[in-house]
């Protein structure tokens, strides 16, 4: 049998399932917001940490990579001491010559584009005109012949000035292979032998940059009472030191050319190499050994031994080539009166006024007698 449905109970049942459905949704309501909540929240924003890209969007390391790339401004946490551990990328910077760049890049572009192929071109031009020099004058001088009277250089000055010498080759040699190797020598030797070479000799470079300084100091101490200028060294300079000529030119023990040696290559450029080599070595205390301090300290150094090699080319050329009996003075300490008066004019006459000591620390060499002539000529 069919039940029929009254009015009343219809609408009832109307009533009810309305509520029910009203139920329903305000229950789905903070659902579906703690969903569109958690949606919102990993969604990935430029100032997330790594940890938090990686729940956002994983794979995705760029917070990483941008803190190693602002490690320089904002140093990462590391938990060893040291300083510039937490630096993975340098800041940006500009150095004369460079573009603007992290450190290490200008710092790259001022050794690669100017110190060495500058440097480079100033020491051949220095070798290139020292030997048109020699092809065009030769040896300059032509006393010689009699006894070594006069004391040029005492002991102790020779064993300052070789002592010096010595340790300016090794720097010398070594600093240009370090510098040019890598295009001169690498491609003949191949990579295994310049390598033990490269790595020996910069050794070398690290033992006896400090050898060099003290050796430089000793020199400057030595030889700077006779190098400062006189009025004679001007007109050694207008005249050209009869260098170009051959007209004598007097001067004092030491001319006017061997001052500008001593006071440009030896005092300037080696106390500024000496200085910069010193904070490279670490050898200087108090002093923040970082990475920026490092580039600009081996810029100076670079840019100023460059300097003091081609002044000293001058100075080596005309202490064995140039100059007729300057090595023997140098080796023995001894010259002859013809030698002085031809040479030091001026330091002669002193010497021959009883204003200097013809000797100052011992007897002369004999001269042998098969040899015709003595042993500085």
């Amino acid at each position: 049998m069919q039940r029929a449905w009254t009015p009343a109970a219809m609408l009832a049942l109307a009533l009810l399932g309305g509520a029910a459905g009203a139920w329903a949704q305000a229950a789905s309501t903070p659902a579906q917001a703690a969903a569109a909540s958690a949606s919102a929240a990993l969604e990935p924003r430029a100032d997330d940490s790594n940890a938090q890209r990686a729940r956002s969007q994983p794979g995705n390391n760029a917070p990483f990579w941008r803190g190693v790339r602002d490690s320089g401004s904002v140093e990462g946490v590391v938990n060893l001491p040291g300083a510039e551990l937490g630096v993975l990328v340098q800041p940006f910077t500009r150095y004369p010559g460079s573009q603007l760049a992290t450190s290490g890049e200008a710092w790259r572009q001022v050794r690669n584009q100017w110190i060495l192929p500058y440097g480079g071109a100033l020491l051949f031009i220095s070798v290139l005109a020292l030997a048109l020099f020699y092809w065009r004058r030769g040896t300059l001088g032509h006393a010689g012949g009699g006894a070594p009277r006069v004391e040029r250089f005492t002991p102790w000055e020779r064993a300052a000035h070789w002592s010096n010498a010595g340790a300016f080759v090794v720097l010398a040699v070594s600093g240009l292979v370090m510098a040019f190797g890598k295009f001169l020598l690498l491609p003949v030797l191949g990579g295994t032998l310049f390598g033990w070479l490269t790595y020996a000799l910069k050794t070398a470079h690290n033992l006896v940059g400090p050898l060099f300084a003290v050796s430089l100091l000793v020199v400057i101490t030595t030889f700077i009472k006779d190098n400062f200028p006189q009025a004679a060294d001007f007109a050694w300079l207008r005249r050209g030191g009869g260098l170009f000529n051959g007209e004598h030119v007097p001067s004092h023990r030491f001319n006017a050319g061997e001052k500008a040696v001593f006071w440009g290559g030896v005092l300037g450029c080696g106390l500024v190499v000496v200085a910069s080599g010193l904070v490279l070595d670490k050898l200087l205390p108090g002093l923040d050994y970082v990475r920026g301090n490092m580039q600009v300290a081996h810029m100076v150094h670079a840019a100023a031994a460059m300097l003091m090699m081609s002044v000293l080319l001058g100075h080596i050329y005309m202490g064995t080539l140039g100059v007729k009996g300057a090595l023997g003075a140098m080796k023995t300490g001894w010259v002859d009166e013809a030698w002085a008066r031809e040479h030091h004019e001026l330091w002669y006459n002193d010497i021959q006024a009883g204003k200097l000591p013809a000797q100052r620390s011992g007897t002369p060499p004999a001269v042998p007698p098969a040899a015709g002539h003595p042993v500085n000529a």
